[in-house]
């Protein structure tokens, strides 16, 4: 009898042991602990440690790293798993920028289904020629304009210096008649602040939770894009993993996206508010920017801009680095929204 019951309970503790024991995994995040997002990201770093990952976990900023090399922290296994800006990315690789190019799809839902038609095709790329896997793509939410001028319009921005931080980005800025100033996120703040930038485009979220406001007066909230994020395994890492490890990293992240998601659909408005001091604010900090009112003809233009600009503009990067992507867009993102890509 005591064997029986001794051996029920090596078999009960063998079956609710962890699948994973100790394996290392470097983690680089561009998520600092104020942001909305980061709760999220925390909870899918206790996931990997509760199946037994043995997580060393590492932010840009702590470690005084530039979001702008993570595609090759990533690809170089310095991090086994890092977080890395699309537009960003986009620099070493037109072709990544496909899934979120400015004014192609500037609400989330549309952007969902961008995401989810090009991943596949963005996955084959990256680990072709980075030596990467996705684990994760999600957005921060619309990405708005702050302003540290008096802006009534689209117009206004003319002349003007705007922070950028994807090449679409600029192409629609110049075609606006504005000056792009190509900057990370922790240097925006001291750049409105400085004059070195009178406006910067980011999420509602982030400008709020990044205090912004304090340094700009006035806010857009024309969407122009979601700022999609990508998670992304270095591929010699994953593939080195057991099929245990692998299904783990991917349930926790999987729910790390849908989380992510989630958000962006609906934290942005209320940050909107608390921007521009309304009573309704809830879980952000107030100030008192001037919510500037967007007009039929400010959409109308972002949307021609897309049309006129920013695609051919994509297209002459992207085909330069991989003939034929023009096609692979229109297939997938362009079937899904709607639009066809050509060169000028």
């Amino acid at each position: 009898m005591m064997k029986k019951t001794l051996a029920a309970a090596l078999t009960l503790s063998f079956l609710s042991a962890p699948a994973v024991a100790d394996t290392p995994v470097r983690v680089l995040s561009q998520i600092l602990p104020t942001a909305k997002q980061y709760p999220n990201e925390a909870a899918a770093i206790e996931a990997l440690k509760a199946d037994g990952f043995k997580v060393q976990y590492n932010n840009y900023d702590g470690l005084g790293l530039s979001t702008a090399d993570g595609l090759r922290l990533v690809s170089d296994n310095a991090f086994n798993i890092a977080s890395v800006q699309i537009g960003t990315a986009a620099r070493d690789d037109a072709f990544f920028e496909g899934l979120d190019l400015i004014g192609v799809s500037t609400d989330m839902q549309s952007l969902k289904m961008a995401v989810d038609a090009y991943r596949e095709v963005f996955d084959a790329r990256l680990q072709a020629r980075f030596g990467a896997t996705v684990l994760a793509l999600w957005p921060f939410g619309p990405q708005v304009f702050y302003c540290n001028a008096e802006v009534n319009s689209l117009d206004d921005l003319a002349n003007l210096k705007v922070r950028s931080f994807t090449p679409s980005m600029s192409a629609l800025l110049e075609s606006l008649g504005a000056s792009p100033v190509t900057l990370n996120f922790g240097e925006v703040y001291p750049a409105l602040q400085r004059g070195v930038a009178d406006c910067g485009v980011t999420s509602p979220t982030s400008g709020n939770s990044g205090k912004w406001p304090e340094v700009t007066t006035h806010q857009i909230p024309l969407s122009v894009s979601g700022s999609v994020q990508g998670i992304f395994a270095n591929l010699d890492w994953w593939n080195g993993l057991s099929d245990d490890e692998r299904a783990s990293v991917k349930s926790a992240y999987s729910k790390l996206e849908a989380a992510q998601w989630a958000l962006a659909d609906t934290i942005n408005d209320d940050a909107l508010a608390c921007n521009t001091g309304q009573d309704s604010c809830q879980d952000g900090e107030k100030f008192s920017m001037t919510m500037v009112s967007v007009t039929d003809a400010d959409i109308t233009r972002v949307q021609q801009a897309a049309a006129e600009v920013v695609l051919p503009d994509w297209v002459a990067r992207c085909e330069s680095t991989y003939p034929g992507c023009t096609e692979v867009w229109n297939e997938t993102v362009g079937a899904t929204r709607g639009i066809s890509a050509a060169a000028k």
